[in-house]
């Protein structure tokens, strides 16, 4: 008895030991020549043991970028459910009689982020093999979803053109944008241009030169200042570039596209209306046609390994959906459905904190690394939100955008985490497998940082440690 209680005392010895040393080994970062000029909070938690490891300035409060979507995507896989799908829809009030529906043909846009060419050809597709070649009344597009404000608060407005910033809508071809590869021919002469998705959505000027360095450099952008879609060509082509621009109006731009798409397939329609026409609600007879289904893990991988911003605004809007139970939601109605989880669920005060959006790309969003922390120590004591949110996770110098970050370090596999990056913000949260088989929980924030690789650089050390 005597023996394992000295055993028991020696283990524990040898913890606080530990523990000591890996806060005295965070807090000698912190002399890094960085926190000169920045700050930085910091959070870390034996999630194994149930107990925190270190804390520094984790109750300030920070914007940080992309780790919202940690935010995002926690809640998500809590209230809407692993197996939840985002769905576009295809619906018609009347008949179908021979060739022809006496009716009008609805497109319902369920914001899927994902929605590509192939999926568009599926809604096509699906008409076509219902017998139907000509619609009597209309054709529409019904976006009732969410509102009409495409942009999130607090986004800056110089990142328009950006293909990290489209319309948001509940319809979204090709994430509401246009690929622009440009190819050189012969010395002097005009370069190939290739858009894809093919459509008279948009044009094109070509005022580009191959093999004419003179031209100047090459650029590759559109009328975005004026609300065009005028994709404009200029400078010297020396090599084949693609660039992916935002068109204004995505539900437009999928809207029109579609409609072109049916009339190549020989399917007219008597009337075309505009793509806001949601299906009225003294329609008698509403009948499902075709249902394409977009499953949450799929959005969720996306928003979480690459950092798509769009993905995580689609999960957001339907976090919104589902607390508001209206149409026409809000980016203040998935505020109110993250505010609402938070209190409820994690017991922290929403006032003390701000949530704009869902990517992080507001200038408006503060959050705490402490806050962030009881995200990634939620999911872990809930196994069926944890696995397909652990899953998602980038992997230390495997994948995502972690792909080049931490190799050949002890951090190497044995970090999955969310990294956060705009202009001045630095961060990167989530789990980490130390030596001794524990799995913690981290969030790092670095704030005012003029060379973000620095900040990549401290925090990928402390990753190290933590895995040492």
């Amino acid at each position: 008895m005597k023996k394992l209680f000295l055993l028991s005392l020696l283990t524990t010895f040898c913890q606080i030991t530990i523990a000591q040393s890996l806060a005295q080994r965070l807090d000698s970062l912190l002399n890094n020549p960085l926190l000169k000029t920045s700050e930085v909070g910091i959070a870390v938690f034996d999630l194994t043991e149930g107990k925190s490891l270190y804390r520094h300035q984790d109750e300030k409060l920070y914007r940080p970028a992309s780790t919202e979507k940690v935010i995002t995507s926690v809640t998500a896989l809590a209230q809407l459910g692993t197996n939840y799908t985002l769905d576009t829809r295809l619906q018609y009030t009347g008949s179908i009689e021979n060739d022809t529906l006496k009716g009008s043909l609805y497109l319902i846009g369920g914001f899927d982020p994902e929605f590509m060419e192939a999926d568009l050809d599926s809604l096509v597709d699906a008409i076509a093999q219902s017998g139907i070649r000509h619609i009597t009344d209309t054709l529409a597009a019904d976006v009732s979803m969410m509102d009409s404000i495409y942009w999130g608060p607090g986004w800056s407005w110089d990142d328009v053109p950006n293909s990290f910033q489209p319309y948001l809508s509940p319809l979204m071809l090709n994430r509401g944008c246009v690929d622009v590869t440009v190819s050189p021919t012969a010395k002097d002469s005009l370069p190939d241009i290739v858009c894809s998705p093919a459509s008279d959505y948009y044009q094109v000027s070509n005022l580009g030169v191959s093999h004419t360095p003179f031209a100047g450099k090459l650029k590759i952008t559109r009328n975005w200042l004026h609300g065009g879609n005028l994709i404009q060509v200029s400078g010297n082509v020396s090599r084949t570039t693609t660039e992916t621009l935002s068109l204004y109006d995505s539900k437009a731009f999928f809207f029109h596209t579609f409609a072109n798409r049916l009339k190549e397939r020989g399917i007219t329609v008597s009337a075309t209306a505009y793509a806001d026409c949601p299906i009225p609600n003294d329609s008698l007879t509403i009948t499902p046609l075709y249902v394409h289904q977009r499953p949450i893990r799929q959005v969720l991988k996306q928003a979480l390994k690459e950092s798509d911003n769009l993905c995580a605004e689609a999960l957001f809007h339907h976090l919104a959906k589902q607390y508001a139970f209206h149409n026409r939601v809000s980016f203040e109605d998935g505020t109110d459905a993250i505010n609402d989880f938070m209190k409820k669920n994690l017991g922290f005060n929403p006032e003390n904190y701000r949530i704009a959006d869902g990517s992080g790309i507001s200038l408006y969003n503060y959050v705490s690394p402490r806050l962030l922390l009881e995200y990634l120590k939620y999911a872990y004591y809930h196994p069926d939100i944890f696995h397909p949110f652990y899953e998602s996770l980038p992997i230390a110098g495997i994948d995502g955008t972690l792909q080049y970050r931490m190799k050949k370090t002890a951090a190497y596999r044995k970090v999955h985490a969310k990294t956060g990056s705009v202009t001045g913000v630095s961060s990167l949260a989530g789990y980490a497998k130390a030596a001794n088989g524990h799995q913690l929980a981290f969030v790092i924030i670095n704030q005012n940082v003029m060379k973000l690789r620095q900040a990549r650089v401290f925090q990928d050390r402390i990753c190290q440690l933590l895995c040492q």
